[in-house]
């Protein structure tokens, strides 16, 4: 049933948080692991133009990093892993990515900031809403 999950990552402890749930899932079934990290290009819109390529190129090393400490995690356990960064709105990213590789399931991290009005974060919010596929999201008290 779940053979193949998506980890998208922002690189926080949440994140890594999620992924560790992702890792011991795929574990039991021997499931390939995919590994996403979104530069999320909304953040330009505010730079003067002569600095947006140095904070992009910043934010992909960052997404790098994050992918690379998950994907390090989920070879130690054995498993198979898959990474892509990409460049958008994260939360359409992960949906079209999981859309377009037949991801299984999506394990994810939610922040849980202000929770009176938006019990997952808003990229999770929307994931859950859009998604093809089942979501688990691990909220921000869950420990790894």
């Amino acid at each position: 049933m779940y053979e193949t999950l998506l980890v998208p990552t922002d690189g926080s402890d949440q994140a890594a948080v999620a992924a560790s749930h992702a890792i011991d899932i795929a574990a039991t079934r021997s499931a390939t692991v995919h590994v996403l990290s979104v530069v999320d290009d909304r953040a330009f819109l505010v730079l003067d133009e002569d600095r947006v390529e140095t904070v992009r190129e910043d934010l992909r090393a960052n997404a790098r990093d994050a992918i690379d400490d998950i994907a390090t995690s989920a070879a130690a356990r054995d498993l198979a892993v898959e990474t892509a960064t990409d460049t958008g709105h994260p939360a359409e990213c992960i949906v079209d990515y999981a859309s377009d590789h037949d991801v299984d399931m999506i394990v994810m991290g939610t922040s849980g900031d202000e929770y009176e009005t938006n019990v997952v974060g808003s990229v999770s919010q929307r994931v859950v809403r859009e998604a093809p596929t089942p979501v688990l999201t691990v909220g921000p008290d869950v420990e790894g």
